[in-house]
């Protein structure tokens, strides 16, 4: 009921009732009688739903339909309104309109009546969120595993987080021109000036200015390419760079590299492993694998395990997970441990939640949509990794382009970054002449040209130019790195 009231006690019994506050609704809403622009400093984030007492939605409604529609609202112009709600005569009629006005706060203090009304709102849909999921967990349907269970109240529990914030809407250009400074400021003190996360590569740094958060960043290849090698690469660089300080306001920051999710649809977190602890210890992966190796190379093999072990480096190996767990996951990851960057491996093996599976295009562009708005959401770089198409094959310049891209429509538009990677070496030993013929020695000669070479075509770039971007890479270490001082030749299978 409107009208203050004492607990309610039922033959000395209490009964439990639902965090709320009559006097805040009736001060806000008497607030916004008195004059209208309270109603502006609520409306972004304050709707009826919010408010515990029935009466005092309806009213709220009425006052946002009166103020929308370019009307003054007040206890007179409501009185039409209300000539045959119950619950208004109830306590009073339109006299307790009037009553509302009489107990306004001060407009300047609108705002913090109703942060406080959305508040108690947020609370009771806790509790309520709360009992669902108790009430599901007793029933246990059969198609409902606890799995899916906890993955649908972790998605609840982060919907209703992002409700639950203030933030949102129009801000003032100056907030974005600060923002903007702020970043160049970081870029200017940061090693490498960059405005982005590094990726450990010099080189494709200056290309990109970093990963840029909120970024969906495609790194698209050829089998065999190295776009999973690259895509490892990235990761590790990002978190064994990760470094936190103290900022002005004594808040903990992280001021060099991240907190990095790595989902590998496609290898198992062992084989990512022995990848990264061939690339870290300089033994090859098919020599880790065999077990091939002499004592001091098992020493630095224990040397590098232990490095890793202290990186922020979280690997996902489930196949065929959907868009919404792997966001679910993320969310998860960013609360616990925090985040900075997420490598999806690979794109086309990503399921979507929708009704669209049967058309493979309408899929991916769900799932590039996820992507986009995830990045968004949790203002993190996503590096997703895609296919290519076989057409590339049947060119004879096999450097990739963004129409090589599989269901390219959506991809293309959905990706502020567009990355192929591209290594001649890998086509040319495939195409050796006979040893005898004339054009084996040219061959040999652009082999020694090309051998331990990639190429990062940056195909499209919203913040940057497009270009291409040389690096070294050695095979048997699955490594990309810059290509300063790398002189090596081919020596022939």
């Amino acid at each position: 009921m409107p009208d203050d009231a004492p607990d309610p006690d039922f033959d000395g019994i209490k009964y439990r009732e639902m965090p709320h506050s009559i006097e805040a609704e009736q001060a806000l809403l008497g607030a916004v009688l008195v004059n209208n622009e309270a109603y502006d400093r609520v409306s972004e984030f304050l709707s009826p739903d919010h408010f515990y007492e029935p009466l005092h939605a309806r009213i709220f409604e009425a006052v946002a339909q009166l103020v929308v529609g370019g009307h003054l609202a007040t206890p007179v112009t409501l009185k039409a309104y209300f000539d045959h709600d119950s619950a208004l005569a109830d306590v009073g009629g339109p006299a307790y309109l009037a009553r509302l006005a009489a107990a306004a706060v001060a407009t300047p203090h609108a705002k913090d009546y109703g942060r406080a009304i959305y508040d108690l709102a947020v609370r009771r849909e806790l509790i309520r969120l709360g009992e669902d999921i108790q009430v599901t967990a007793e029933d246990s349907p059969i198609d409902l595993p606890p799995s899916q269970q906890i993955e649908n109240a972790e998605s609840s529990l982060y919907n209703l987080a992002e409700k639950g914030r203030y933030e949102g809407g129009f801000m003032p250009f100056k907030s974005s021109l600060t923002t903007a400074l702020d970043m160049a400021a970081a870029a200017y003190q940061r090693e490498g000036k960059l405005s982005g996360l590094s990726t450990g590569l010099r080189d494709l740094d200056g290309k990109l200015g970093g990963l840029q958060n909120s970024d969906l960043i495609i790194l698209a290849g050829r089998p065999s390419m190295g776009k999973t090698a690259l895509a490892t690469n990235i990761a590790f660089n990002a978190a064994k760079a990760y470094q936190k300080q103290i900022d002005d306001n004594g808040r903990e920051v992280v001021s060099d590299g991240g907190v990095v999710a790595f989902f590998s649809l496609e290898m198992s977190a062992e084989q990512l492993a022995t990848r990264l602890l061939a690339e870290h210890s300089g033994i090859s992966s098919e020599k880790i694998r065999r077990g091939e190796i002499t004592a001091d190379e098992f020493g630095q093999l224990r040397e590098a395990t232990e490095m890793l072990q202290s990186i922020p480096l979280f690997i996902d190996h489930t196949g065929g997970i959907g868009i919404a767990t792997l966001a679910a996951r993320a969310r998860r990851l960013k609360r616990q441990q925090g985040l900075q960057l997420i490598v999806v491996d690979y794109l086309q093996l990503v399921t979507s939640s929708g009704k669209n599976q049967d058309n493979r295009v309408q899929e991916v562009t769900a799932i590039t949509t996820g992507l986009k708005a995830l990045a968004k959401e949790l203002n993190v770089p996503i590096l997703a990794l895609s296919q290519l198409s076989r057409q590339v094959e049947q060119r004879e310049d096999k450097r990739p382009q963004l129409s090589d891209l599989r269901e390219s429509g959506s991809i293309e538009q959905d990706a502020d970054v567009v990355m192929f990677v591209y290594r001649e070496e890998y086509y040319l030993l495939r195409a050796e002449p006979s040893a005898d013929s004339p054009e084996h020695l040219a061959w040999q000669d652009k082999c020694n040209q090309v051998f331990g070479k990639a190429e990062v075509i940056v195909g499209k770039q919203r913040h940057g130019p497009t270009g291409r971007v040389e690096l070294q890479f050695q095979a048997e270490l699955t490594r990309f790195g810059d290509l300063d001082h790398f002189h090596q030749s081919y020596e022939g299978p």
